[in-house]
């Protein structure tokens, strides 16, 4: 058993990293003695304008954030720190204290941070794989963190005094949630193989899946802004309105975001379009059930994407970008189809293809996603796999 402290910055929105943080949270709490250190955004998020000055140089260096943490350190005497996200509240302070205390840091690589300024290495329809070698300054350009310029500035600023400062060198495993973002960090960013891990999220598969039901449409759930390919997905509807007319079928959108109003107007001009908000708890397994398959025509790298794993639960298609971490997981042909990046045209036609089978075969290919579900992300086997990482970090 291993004294484990997590340390997380929970963003102002809730979204899948912090699920996935709380999974896994709850998974070695199986095995080990878990404690955590959680630090708000949402806290500086309802600050007013006066306190925004102070904000800008605490991300630079958090005193308050770093007691917080020495304190844990002091109580909890851990044997390692479980690093998921220190922006902008925890801030570096945490990384300094950590290796002044000499507690070996493990970080999950949830995204592209900290190599990144707004943790996509996307913005504004451009890939910005340069940051990664260091180079942020079309990642301020474009206002890559939270669409601004300023913010942005200050974020490069506080990335180059982290990666210069060396407490990094106490960072003894990168464990990325996909190889593809293995795999970039390895090329873009210098950081030694031999700390660098792959290992995907588990799932906590439901024992008794609701029988099959196909109700004709489509569904999306994420938030609705651009690198979610959300006017890719609009797009193909389009396409393939002017192929089918009125017997396209229904697309149901949900989640919350900037391209809400997008998405609520093309929903009032067309009825195979159905906006349904944020959908969570009784709503989304509904939605989830009835539906004939998932979409996600991500445009930016998705590092992983859990709403495959959402679907395949659920014994559903998926429908994907061949972006980053999502050609892991969807298996082209067997449990679902991959278009390229940007493509709305080429999702259309992987619509028309499901439509064109039977129900009987997009039964079998959403079984076939739950089985691959089943056999790659069970949580025996994650354990199994973070057991391996934890004692190559323990032991260096």
């Amino acid at each position: 058993m291993v004294r484990i402290l997590q340390v997380f910055n929970r963003y102002v929105h809730m979204g899948g990293e912090e699920k996935s943080v709380d999974r896994i949270y709850q998974h070695l709490g199986e095995e080990h003695q878990v404690a955590r250190c959680f630090f708000e955004s949402r806290d500086w998020a309802r600050a007013s304008a006066l306190a925004i000055p102070g904000q800008l140089i605490k991300t630079f260096y958090n005193h308050g954030s770093r007691k917080k943490f020495e304190e844990m350190i002091k109580t909890f005497r851990p044997e390692v720190a479980l690093f998921h996200n220190a922006f902008p509240v925890g801030s570096p302070s945490l990384y300094h204290a950590a290796a002044r205390h000499r507690v070996p840091v493990i970080h999950y690589v949830h995204n592209f941070r900290p190599f990144s300024v707004g943790g996509t290495l996307y913005s504004n329809g451009q890939f910005l794989e340069e940051a990664l070698g260091g180079d942020y300054r079309r990642e301020v350009q474009t206002g890559a963190w939270q669409g601004s310029r300023l913010k942005s500035a200050v974020m490069a600023r506080v990335l180059r005094r982290l990666h210069a400062s060396g407490w990094l060198d106490n960072v003894r495993a990168w464990v990325c949630i996909s190889e593809f973002l293995r795999d970039k960090l390895a090329i873009g960013t210098g950081v030694e193989s031999d700390r660098l891990f792959a290992l995907r999220h588990s799932w906590d598969a439901m024992k008794n899946p609701p029988p099959p039901d196909d109700r004709g449409y489509y569904l999306f759930l994420g938030r609705l802004v651009d690198v979610k390919g959300v006017e890719v997905l609009l797009e193909a509807w389009r396409h393939l309105r002017a192929r089918l007319g009125a017997a396209t079928p229904a697309l149901h959108i949900g989640g919350e975001g900037p391209l809400a109003d997008r998405v609520k107007a093309e929903a009032a001009r067309y009825p195979d379009i159905r906006y349904l908000g944020l959908v969570t708890g009784e709503a989304k397994h509904a939605a989830i059930s009835g539906c004939r398959a998932m979409v996600a025509p991500s445009v930016w790298w998705e590092p992983l994407g859990l709403v495959t794993y959402e679907a395949y639960d659920y014994g559903k298609p998926m429908l994907a970008a061949r972006s980053g971490g999502l050609s892991e997981t969807v298996i082209a042909g067997l449990t679902g189809f991959l278009h390229e990046p940007g493509d709305a045209a080429g999702l259309a036609g992987d619509v028309l293809i499901l439509e064109s089978m039977s129900l009987s075969e997009r039964y079998h290919m959403g079984a076939e996603g739950r089985v691959w579900l089943l056999s790659e992300c069970s949580p025996a086997r994650w354990k199994a796999s973070f057991g391996e990482v934890l004692a190559h970090t323990v032991a260096r």
